[in-house]
């Protein structure tokens, strides 16, 4: 019998390997920046996925904020070292208009335990397939994971980021969009 959670499995592998693909082609340890305009705005802020609570969470109650949404895994070692950063950067600029979503692709049980684990003091919302979906009309052409996009509080994408972004870097760019 096949189970179910081979397909789930598959997309994380795949999602893994082009990350290490696009950290090896960047050069650096810095993500690869790609044009905003290869995102497909109505697709993302008309998507919705559940949270860890199963209820249903629509990307677009995040419009007017300055929005950072990342794509990630557990089990990535590039995500687990970012997450830090974006806690305490959600912790020092949130009431000044940031928010950060990430969209978590893997098991539900293993995402609540990591959260749990690390105080994401953000919401996390679930994937699966909707969540790869969503983040290839977010910009991510490479299937990599983490994938970050950066938009601006009137809803349009200003950065996309293909692997870790330091949080040196990702202040870089929403620092402005918050004034």
């Amino acid at each position: 019998m096949k189970s179910r959670k081979t397909p789930l499995f598959l997309l994380a592998l795949a999602f893994a390997i082009a990350g290490v693909v696009a950290q090896r082609f960047a050069g650096s340890p810095e993500p690869l920046m790609g044009a905003p305009g290869e995102v497909r705005l109505a697709e993302v802020w008309d998507g919705r996925l559940v949270d860890l609570a199963g209820k249903a969470q629509a990307l677009r109650q995040w419009q007017g904020k300055v929005l950072v949404l990342n794509f990630w895994a557990p089990w990535c070692p590039p995500c687990r070292e970012e997450i830090p950063d974006f806690i305490r950067l959600q912790q020092r600029h949130g009431e000044a208009g940031l928010q950060f979503v990430g969209v978590a692709l893997d098991d539900p049980d293993k995402v609540a335990a990591f959260v749990d684990e690390t105080g994401i003091n953000y919401p996390i919302l679930l994937g699966g397939d909707a969540g790869a979906a969503l983040s290839m009309a977010a910009g991510n052409r490479l299937g990599g994971l983490p994938f970050t996009v950066v938009f601006d509080r009137r809803g349009d994408a200003v950065a996309t980021l293909t692997g870790g972004v330091t949080e040196a870097r990702l202040e870089a760019i929403v620092r402005p969009l918050l004034r």
